[in-house]
């Protein structure tokens, strides 16, 4: 139960709307903070990072050739060069990519934020269950940032360079084309990832449970397919499959953490 001096010293609504304003003004100062050292760090770590999934050497191009044992083996001509075509494009990448990095960086900071907002309103009992889920979805986007960034968009990007509808075709890629790509599949892989904890945190509210998630399994694959068409920049099958695929595990897992309709009253 909450305590009997927060009962008393309940928020108004403007109350708590002016703690929203100072937790969203702290979460833009720690982000241009960070944006500062990112923007500062970004020239050392474009070539080696961003644009890492471009040529043979990246890491998980050498994996798979190794493990393939000749079945699974890539081409190792394999060398893009990023074109740039606006002029000031160059600089607003440099921009924009030192946000996207330095959000990554602080999403730490806005899940304690979140925490801490949400904090006085819930009763101790839902405090022991959500501070872990709190740990828990930061671990879950940084998984998934990471599979975007060693999977999915790799084999995507690959995949998109050297298909070949015509030999007198020449693939000329852009530097906001691949950036846009880049961004989009890492950060939406990340968020994706969140899926399991909001399952899990609606099965607490007793809005979700077990066998609900498996009656309507057909029909969530068709939600998936389409959030997966959606997520996808390219549209391609073949960049679908790759989305569609942690889409479902990821269904699967949720069906595993969230509760029965038997358990939910112990909540």
């Amino acid at each position: 139960m909450k305590s009997e001096e927060a009962e008393e010293g309940a928020m108004s609504f403007w109350d708590h709307l002016e703690v929203l304003r100072w937790a969203l003004f702290r979460s833009a100062c720690v982000l241009a903070v960070i944006m500062v050292g990112t923007f500062i760090a970004m020239p050392h770590i474009f070539d080696r990072f961003i644009l890492a999934p471009t040529n043979n050497d990246f890491f998980t191009y050498r994996w798979l050739n190794a493990i393939g044992g000749g079945v699974v083996k890539l081409s190792q001509d394999f060398d893009v060069q990023i074109i740039n075509i606006n002029v000031a494009s160059q600089f607003m990448t440099h921009i924009s990519t030192s946000i996207s990095l330095a959000a990554v960086i602080a999403f730490p900071y806005f899940i304690w934020e979140i925490w801490k907002f949400v904090e006085p309103a819930l009763f101790e009992d839902e405090i022991k269950h959500l501070r872990p889920a709190f740990l828990g979805g930061t671990i879950m986007f940084y998984i998934g940032c990471a599979i975007g960034y060693i999977l999915v968009f790799p084999f995507t990007f690959r995949f998109l360079v050297e298909y070949n509808l015509s030999p007198n075709i020449t693939n000329q890629i852009n530097l906001q084309s691949y950036i846009d790509n880049f961004t989009m599949l890492i950060l939406v892989m990340g968020i994706v990832f969140e899926m399991p904890l909001l399952a899990w945190l609606l099965s607490l509210l007793g809005i979700l449970n077990k066998s609900f998630l498996r009656q309507y399994k057909r029909h969530a694959v068709v939600v998936l397919l389409v959030s997966a068409a959606i997520i996808t920049p390219s549209g391609d099958p073949f960049t679908l499959m790759l989305v569609f695929i942690p889409l479902y595990v990821l269904y699967e897992l949720s069906i595993l953490v969230v509760r029965d309709k038997t358990k939910q009253k112990d909540f």
